[in-house]
């Protein structure tokens, strides 16, 4: 004890040792809550980066699966002799929701195809009502018709989903249809009087009601692995997506 604590009272003195003891406490909360923010901050980071990993897209293989396009407008992508799982997907090329899948998920589809994994079967439909969003969907997937050749097919729908225009606008037009036609590395000789006569607008919105009432399909993208439909948190999850298909193969 110093000389100046020698001439304090006792109740000085525990004043004293009660307002260090404070001082020390909230010393020691200001370290735990920085801690612990730190750690938090850690988790959600962990926690982002392991989202960003799970919805990260694949990258597409170098080689497709084969490609072929049925009368009906489906488009099967698989491998000889792959029969199971089936992984069905409904989408209309002026939907949204379809554009950010193929982003997302549209390569791991076509890896698994192109690995035996799976056979995929593309159904190009038209959901909307009203214009200019159904003039525009009809026009994409009666030009998509037109396409006979499995791969081209492929090119040239995802080049639809990539120019996708706006929903309050109108687009999908004929020239920019040949054109995409034409980048897609299509040469059936009949595809430019069949884009531009839109020959099967008819036969897409047929093709619609079927698929709607069959499959009772209330909104794109829909996909379906055996016939089940998945939930968007598969779908939109190139991870948990690849996980559940190879699980359906066991």
């Amino acid at each position: 004890m110093g000389k100046g604590d020698r001439g304090k009272s006792a109740r000085e003195r525990i004043k004293e040792q009660q307002a260090a003891d404070r001082k020390r406490e909230q010393r020691r909360r200001v370290i735990t809550y920085t801690a612990a923010g730190v750690v938090a901050v850690a988790a959600l980071g962990a926690g982002y980066l392991w989202n960003v990993n799970r919805s990260t897209a694949e990258q597409t293989g170098a080689n497709l699966a084969p490609v072929a396009v049925a009368a009906d407008g489906g488009v099967t992508m698989g491998n000889s002799g792959v029969e199971k799982p089936v992984i069905d997907i409904y989408e209309d090329f002026q939907c949204p929701a379809c554009k950010e899948l193929e982003r997302v998920s549209g390569p791991t589809f076509k890896n698994l195809a192109a690995e035996g994994k799976a056979k995929v079967v593309y159904h190009p439909i038209t959901i909307f009502d009203q214009e200019p969003t159904k003039g525009n969907s009809l026009r994409a997937g009666a030009a998509a018709r037109c396409v006979t050749d499995g791969k081209q097919w492929v090119g040239f729908h995802d080049l639809l989903f990539k120019n996708q225009p706006s929903e309050s606008a109108e687009g999908f037009k004929i020239d920019q249809l040949l054109a995409w036609g034409k980048e897609a590395g299509v040469t059936a000789p009949g595809f430019e009087q069949c884009v531009t006569q839109q020959k099967y607008a008819a036969t897409q919105q047929t093709y619609t009601e079927k698929v709607d009432k069959a499959e009772n399909i209330m909104g794109t993208p829909t996909v379906k692995l055996n016939g089940k439909e998945l939930d968007n948190s598969l779908l939109y999850s190139p991870s948990a997506l690849r996980e559940a298909v190879l699980n359906a193969a066991k």
